[in-house]
């Protein structure tokens, strides 16, 4: 069995009022073994999207590779807009080596819900990823269980919004597309995709994931 430890702890959660949410980066990212398009920093595998997206969303004009310079413009973003990272999933075992989130076995997790104890600003939560299975939603409502709380439906389209209350505070949680290109065949299934490509058909689910991530990193009011 193979020891996935996350190779990165939390970031930025003393300023953040937002958090991204995801489980873990592949076994690469905890042996070392980076490919040369990689960056070693949260979300920098070369095959991820959430860095393109960002990228692409506020012009940032990112290097991906494995030079300190990229991390630094990764961070140096991160904080300027207050969002931090902590990602659920401190550890699993895997039978088979890849970064399958069904795959994960013995998950040990991060006690998220004590971070938003403690940390009182954070009033946001993106899940990379909705409620399925091994996910960070599904971990995540697994913990909200054990303290008592229940999420409640803000909206139910993708992508699905929900709310709680937490020491006297509202905190949001968003279900984001998963940035990865497994989720590209869901996306190709949703209507709402369907008729912007009916419209467009250039239109990618890279953009279709751009449009959707917009407007809760960027803050821009929710029709």
């Amino acid at each position: 069995m193979f020891n996935h430890i996350h190779p990165y702890l939390p970031f930025n959660l003393e300023e953040a009022t937002t958090l991204i949410v995801g489980t873990l980066p592949p076994p690469r990212f905890t042996t070392g073994e980076l490919l040369k398009e990689d960056v070693d920093f949260c979300y920098g595998s070369k095959n991820g999207m959430l860095w393109p997206i960002l990228d692409h969303i506020f012009n940032l004009n990112l290097i991906y590779d494995n030079s300190t310079f990229a991390i630094d413009q990764r961070l140096n973003f991160l904080k300027k807009q207050k969002i931090g990272v902590c990602d659920i999933v401190a550890s699993a075992k895997r039978e088979k080596i890849d970064a399958s989130d069904l795959g994960m076995q013995a998950v040990e997790l991060r006690d998220l819900m004590g971070y938003l104890h403690e940390f009182s600003q954070i009033n946001t939560l993106l899940f990379t990823g909705g409620n399925s299975k091994n996910g960070p939603e599904y971990f995540f409502r697994r913990q909200a269980k054990e303290y008592g709380i229940k999420l409640e439906v803000v909206s139910a389209t993708v992508p699905r919004i929900h709310q709680f209350k937490l020491q006297n505070r509202s905190i949001k949680t968003v279900s984001l597309t998963a940035p990865s290109g497994a989720a590209n065949r869901a996306i190709g299934s949703m209507k709402a995709y369907q008729l912007q490509k009916d419209v467009n058909p250039s239109f990618t689910t890279f953009d279709f994931r751009v449009n959707q991530y917009r407007p809760f990193f960027t803050r821009e009011p929710i029709d």
